[in-house]
């Protein structure tokens, strides 16, 4: 495989695409199970600082160049057949399933839960709020989870097409 910009876009979306999905993956096999091990509040206020310290150039970097690079190289593709669509399908896999579901599901969530004055909450209010954050915040981690996890191999099954020239 030369080294064109092509074949580097291809590869570059590759990488921050499974970043991404290995991101998603390790998250929900540690801190999700930690995370519900801890009681109410603790729980809330680890969300908290988390969310806040998740807004770093690091995440930024594998979770928007994932879909910019999967979005170029799909682009620098056109006319290469299978490798086309794949990334493609990529592309969309992770725009619909991973950025939208979290901009769209995650993101509202974690800005209620920034919202609240944790120490002026009762026990009860704190176990509600739990309860619906949640549940609901894990719904949504799983499906971005997964779709990042999908749009991962597509985009890998891509380079395998590309390098046969399919």
């Amino acid at each position: 495989m030369e080294f064109t910009f092509k074949n580097i876009t291809l590869f570059v979306g590759v990488m921050l695409t499974g970043l991404s999905a290995g991101f998603f993956y390790a998250w929900s096999v540690s801190v999700i199970l930690g995370t519900k091990k801890v009681l109410d509040p603790t729980y809330l206020e680890t969300m908290q600082h988390i969310n806040r310290e998740i807004l770093n150039p690091s995440f930024f970097l594998i979770f928007f160049g994932s879909m910019i690079v999967l979005a170029i190289g799909t682009l620098t593709q056109q006319g290469s057949g299978a490798t086309f669509w794949l990334m493609l399908s990529a592309t969309v896999v992770y725009v619909m399933g991973t950025f939208a579901v979290t901009g769209l599901g995650n993101v509202p969530l974690n800005n209620e839960l920034e919202a609240l004055n944790l120490s002026e909450m009762s026990t009860s209010k704190l176990t509600e709020f739990r309860q619906y954050y949640e549940v609901k915040w894990n719904q949504f981690h799983l499906i971005r989870t997964i779709f990042s996890v999908v749009a991962f191999l597509i985009s890998l099954l891509a380079v395998f097409m590309s390098s046969k020239n399919i």
